[in-house]
């Protein structure tokens, strides 16, 4: 192995949530009066944090009521369509029985992360879980990589992060993480090569395979 560390993101990286994600913006913008989205807009739109995804779809001026609706009814239905994605558990225990740490590492709500990855039991496969709320920085803020690698006592060289958007690609750039890219979520590999990233897989086996050095 060439990483101490492999941390993750989450939405369309380990798990696919947007199944509630989409049903929950489309059941706000109902609740102000606004048509359903899209499930390609609401993948345009995610990535950056509840809030900044939110006012993408209403605009900054609906913003807050749009929030005052989404927050309670994400809360009370979240765990209703999430799952994990192809390869995930595989992936986590293979490197647990090897001693490499591994951390989530994301831009979705931190306590609603948590509570997924315990639901989906592979809570205990983690280090850490470290998301938006837990501290003042999202990705691609460096300071955030930098408080996660802290708390894992992980060095940013020995360190890979897997992610589905240029975000994650933009956030291991900007800490000097090693980074892969998977197009599992939100964006193409074409979409991922644009950003800048070189090493891109199809999903999580995958990658897998390439960690095993198959």
């Amino acid at each position: 192995m060439l990483f101490q560390t492999v941390l993750f993101d989450l939405d369309g990286t380990l798990l696919d949530h947007f199944a509630a994600i989409h049903r929950s913006h489309a059941h706000t913008m109902k609740k102000l009066g606004l048509p359903a989205p899209t499930l390609a807009q609401v993948h345009a739109a995610v990535g950056a944090g509840v809030e900044v995804a939110v006012e993408r779809l209403v605009g900054p001026q609906l913003k807050a009521a749009a929030l005052a609706i989404y927050r309670p009814y994400w809360d009370a239905t979240m765990l209703d369509d999430v799952v994990l994605l192809p390869g995930a558990k595989e992936l986590l225990v293979w490197l647990r029985q090897r001693g490499v740490r591994t951390g989530v590492f994301t831009n979705k709500h931190g306590p609603s992360g948590r509570l997924a990855c315990a639901h989906l039991g592979v809570a205990d496969l983690l280090d850490c879980n470290f998301g938006a709320t837990d501290t003042p920085w999202l990705k691609p803020d460096p300071q955030f990589a930098r408080h996660v690698l802290a708390a894992l006592g992980a060095d940013a060289g020995t360190t890979l992060l897997i992610g589905d958007s240029p975000y994650d690609f933009q956030a291991a750039r900007n800490a000097g993480l090693g980074f892969y890219g998977v197009t599992t979520g939100t964006h193409s590999a074409a979409e991922l090569k644009a950003a800048g990233a070189a090493e891109i897989f199809p999903d999580l086996p995958a990658i897998h395979r390439r960690l095993a050095g198959g």
